[in-house]
């Protein structure tokens, strides 16, 4: 987990004990003198902090010394399974909850199917009776819930937590979700796209090195997550990485669902494999069955997901010059388990862009698929409630 730099904090007695656990987050243990050298604060000051976290069981003692006669153990860190989070990706088919600790590790799921047709009122209350269950079944409490985090397959406006104009979710749009799942559950909810939380899971989980990151999903609709200089870009309303509606060549004549023509949806994404690969009289029933009919030798399902990656790489090689992202990571149905899309995407990215810009840039297949959205959202929900500003406020109601 990406730790920023601390700095220097004001002497109260509980007002900087966010940025001490902030520092202890690293996983780096240290005693109270250690603290003090890297904060700037005095003894009495790292003292009151050390012992409100104590107290509040985010941090505990490490080491072979234990606490004696009254004696604080020399150093103390970091205690990820003191809480734990809630996250849940929702699909346009299915749906995905996780409990984690403030680690992100998994400590129960469940994946279900789930149309996300049927409205924001059924889909989110099953979100609170499973949430509820998953967490008994994980055997943690509400009490023990720092929040929850949502993934929504569609353009969410991450400061209200409200879908906006959501193609795919009818019925969904400007629905406050944040605000009936605080009711619901009694703690803070966080609310973004899927495809950016797969990129900030896929960060957390693989990447934590990589500053600059690209997530791509491609199934039935092609997305992108962006992460640049360590964070999430999301755009003025929410909608940046919407790769699917860039314009490609050749492509000047086939109609989009959004109303334009020559988009890369319209001719890479999901729906547009499905038909070509109808239309040559393969049986097909949906997009996971395209990589398996590759894998068993069709050669038209190859020649078809060989074409999508050029086409998709054509589009990338435009982001990848823009932004110069130290990895491009690749997810979704067509991804998992083929590299014949991902062969097609590296040809066009590295023939077309600069050398300087991809002369060490990677392009991967994802390593957590859907899961990363999951864990992504996981991490959002942790970030929220461990930001020193919240500790501090959670901490002065003790």
């Amino acid at each position: 987990m990406h730790v920023t730099e601390v700095s220097a904090i004001s002497d109260s007695a509980v007002a900087g004990a966010g940025e001490v656990l902030r520092l202890l987050r690293d996983g780096v243990p240290r005693t109270r003198v250690e603290i003090g050298d890297a904060t700037g604060l005095r003894r009495s000051a790292v003292a009151h902090r050390v012992t409100a976290l104590l107290d509040s069981g985010l941090i505990k003692p490490i080491g072979d010394d234990q606490p004696t006669g009254g004696r604080p153990a020399s150093r103390v860190g970091f205690n990820p399974e003191a809480r734990v989070a809630l996250a849940a990706e929702l699909g346009t088919s299915d749906a995905l909850l996780m409990v984690t600790d403030l680690e992100g590790r998994v400590l129960g799921e469940l994946r279900r199917p789930m149309d996300i047709a049927l409205g924001p009122i059924e889909v989110l209350d099953w979100v609170h009776r499973s949430g509820m269950d998953l967490l008994k079944e994980a055997g943690r409490s509400t009490r023990e819930l720092v929040g929850v985090g949502v993934g929504l397959p569609g353009p969410v406006d991450h400061e209200t937590g409200r879908p906006s104009e959501p193609v795919v979710m009818h019925g969904w749009n400007r629905f406050d979700v944040r605000g009936h799942l605080e009711q619901a559950f009694g703690k803070t909810v966080a609310v973004d796209n899927d495809v950016n939380l797969m990129a900030v899971g896929e960060a957390f989980t693989t990447w934590p090195d990589a500053r600059n990151l690209v997530f791509v999903k491609i199934s039935s609709v092609i997305g992108a997550g962006l992460i640049s200089n360590g964070s999430l870009h999301r755009g003025a309303q929410g909608a940046a990485g919407d790769l699917g509606h860039l314009q490609v060549t050749n492509a000047e004549h086939v109609l989009c669902r959004c109303g334009n023509t020559g988009c890369l949806e319209a001719v890479a994404g999901g729906a547009a494999v499905l038909a070509e690969l109808r239309a040559a009289g393969l049986a097909i029933d949906d997009l996971e069955d395209i990589p398996m009919l590759a894998r068993n030798g069709a050669l038209a399902a190859v020649q078809a997901l060989r074409d999508a990656g050029r086409r998709i790489g054509e589009a990338l090689a435009n982001v990848v010059t823009l932004l110069n992202p130290d990895v491009v990571v690749l997810g979704g149905p067509f991804v998992d388990a083929d590299l014949h899309l991902l062969a097609g995407v590296r040809e066009v990215v590295y023939g077309r862009s600069l050398p300087l810009v991809t002369q060490r840039l990677q392009i991967v297949p994802s390593q957590y698929g859907e899961r990363a959205g999951a864990i992504g959202a996981a991490v959002m929900v942790i970030e929220q409630a461990l930001h020193p500003n919240e500790i501090d406020r959670e901490l002065s109601k003790t």
